[in-house]
């Protein structure tokens, strides 16, 4: 009797964990946020060289992503803007290529759980362009230093 109490105990228990399983984020997802705010605080410190090298750490996340998590479409747009930045030196040209992975990145994390702690949705409304950032205080990455409270918070995800 206490063996089938044991066999059903273990049994309800691998279920449960199956279904929550669900809610917690994505195993092959789990480097791409984070790789993308390293990246976002090199050109928020207006670092070229290390916006570069944080993009392709960003690029090789991306590529360890299965299409599970990400629709080919997506990945390849993503992995085109992040190779963009890792190639160029020019922090200006880096900056424009991250408006457009930060549009992509946020979709992506609106579909997918990319995170279990709350990613913060900012605006800049001089550059017109929105980014990701694991806290609520703004930091711009678009001008750096020049405008770093430029910015709001604009939505919250995985609260």
């Amino acid at each position: 009797m206490k063996k089938l109490i044991l066999l059903g105990t273990f049994i309800a228990t691998f279920f449960l964990q199956t279904g929550f399983a669900q809610q917690h984020v994505n195993a092959d997802a789990k480097t791409i946020l984070p790789s993308y705010y390293s990246l976002k605080d090199a050109l928020v410190a207006g670092n070229a060289a290390l916006a570069s090298t944080k993009a392709a750490e960003l690029t090789k996340a991306l590529n360890g992503a299965d299409d599970k998590t990400i629709t080919k479409v997506s990945k390849a747009s993503l992995l085109k803007q992040s190779a963009g930045i890792a190639k160029s030196k020019v922090l200006k040209a880096q900056r424009e290529q991250f408006a457009a992975l930060s549009t992509n990145i946020i979709a992506l994390a609106k579909t997918t759980k990319l995170s279990a702690e709350p990613a913060y949705v900012m605006f800049c409304p001089m550059k017109k362009s929105s980014w990701l950032s694991s806290e609520k205080a703004v930091k711009n990455p678009y001008f750096g230093s020049a405008m770093l409270a430029c910015g709001s918070v604009k939505e919250t995800l995985n609260k």
